[in-house]
């Protein structure tokens, strides 16, 4: 029945980062073969108009020792594959340039809006592909018929692009018919250069449309719906009683470690029904008085059972304590504003130490000073 439920939704949400990194590791990105397609016949169109020159003076000189052999020669049984050599190496040298053009737009094209991608998954065999029915139903699917579209309005774009460079190319041909014969083939291969260029140039508008189709195309595909979203939450962020069971242990956990330094307190102050503050003082690491532990309620008074049992004095400073408590977290120093209330505290226990030990009379509790912006009345 969630299955059922979790079909029946629309993907109306867009996909987590997560999503996205799973469909990349799976070799699932947008890619446009109409900007591949564009890079590389721009490369060599442009290619051609630029090495055209060199190219053509190496296919002439790769003619011209090709045809013509030397008396000398034409009984030297290794003259042919000598010659088919140099001049396959002549040919490679000079066709370099534009196939690195090639090379390079080619990886430029296919990268250009999914990046560099290497994923296994994605050239795994498939063997649900081989199922002829399923064939059948993506030849008759809704994206092959937007891919006929895209074929027959690219066909229209690329010979209407054609017609009308003839239609302005038109006089320009007909005069290289009054022309010698080698200015006329150089007129004729330059004017098919740049004709070709400019047909190129139509597949600018056709990756225009096609790149920002491809990667809409792609988020689509990808959304989630809100069960999909709220389940991924769930595998990546753990579920909320797991989480509120760490969160409770973490909690035990700090408890029993602040328990343990309870007893290396000087003094405990308490507002006895509710908050209790342990506060340890060592005048050579120490620059002011430093909270080692606090609590509220059974935490509280867990304190001061723990400090009574380790002979820590425990001290009844209701306002002090609940301005401590909460202006100070434990491991912080007591704030500027509570220095002189403190100092009061650690002064009493210490003169109170030395009563009991006969050292002294009986000290009466002080009146501990409290800024009125720390106070708390609960």
């Amino acid at each position: 029945m969630a299955e059922e439920n979790d079909n029946s939704q629309e993907k109306t949400e867009e996909p987590t980062p997560r999503r996205l990194e799973k469909a990349k590791e799976e070799g699932q990105t947008a890619r446009s073969k109409e900007l591949a397609t564009m890079a590389v016949l721009l490369a060599g169109a442009g290619g051609l108009l630029i090495f055209g020159t060199s190219l053509g003076a190496s296919i002439e000189s790769i003619m011209r020792d090709s045809f013509v052999i030397e008396r000398s020669a034409i009984f030297d049984t290794r003259h042919m594959s000598v010659q088919l050599i140099l001049a396959a190496k002549e040919a490679a040298w000079a066709l370099s340039p534009i196939l690195v053009m090639l090379l390079i737009a080619a990886i430029a094209g296919s990268i250009g809006i999914g990046g560099l991608l290497f994923s296994a998954k994605a050239i795994a065999p498939k063997f649900n592909r081989m199922d002829p029915i399923k064939g059948l139903g993506r030849m008759f699917s809704m994206r092959s018929l937007i891919e006929l579209v895209k074929a027959i309005a690219k066909v229209g774009l690329v010979m209407a692009v054609a017609i009308l460079i003839l239609n302005l190319r038109t006089e320009d041909l007909l005069a290289i018919a009054e022309e010698p014969t080698v200015p006329a083939m150089e007129h004729v291969l330059w004017t098919l250069g740049w004709s070709f260029f400019f047909l190129s140039c139509a597949t600018i508008a056709i990756a225009a449309i096609d790149v920002p189709f491809q990667i809409y195309d792609h988020q689509k595909k990808l959304r989630m719906t809100k069960q999909e979203v709220k389940d991924e939450y769930k595998d990546t962020e753990g579920k909320p009683e797991v989480k509120g069971k760490i969160r409770q242990l973490q909690r035990e956990m700090a408890q029993r470690r602040m328990m343990q330094d309870v007893p290396k307190a000087d003094v405990v102050i308490t507002n006895p029904t509710h908050y209790a503050v342990a506060l340890k003082y060592d005048q050579k690491t120490m620059g002011a008085p430093v909270v080692v532990a606090k609590g509220a309620d059974e935490v509280a008074f867990k304190i001061m059972e723990i400090a009574r049992e380790n002979k820590v004095e425990v001290l009844r400073t209701p306002p002090l304590t609940r301005a401590v408590y909460h202006n100070t977290d434990i491991g912080e120093e007591i704030p500027d504003g509570l220095y002189m209330a403190i100092a009061q505290v650690l002064a009493y226990v210490f003169q109170l130490r030395q009563f009991r030990k006969g050292r002294g009379p009986k000290p009466g509790m002080p009146d501990f000073p409290i800024p009125p912006d720390m106070r708390r009345d609960i």
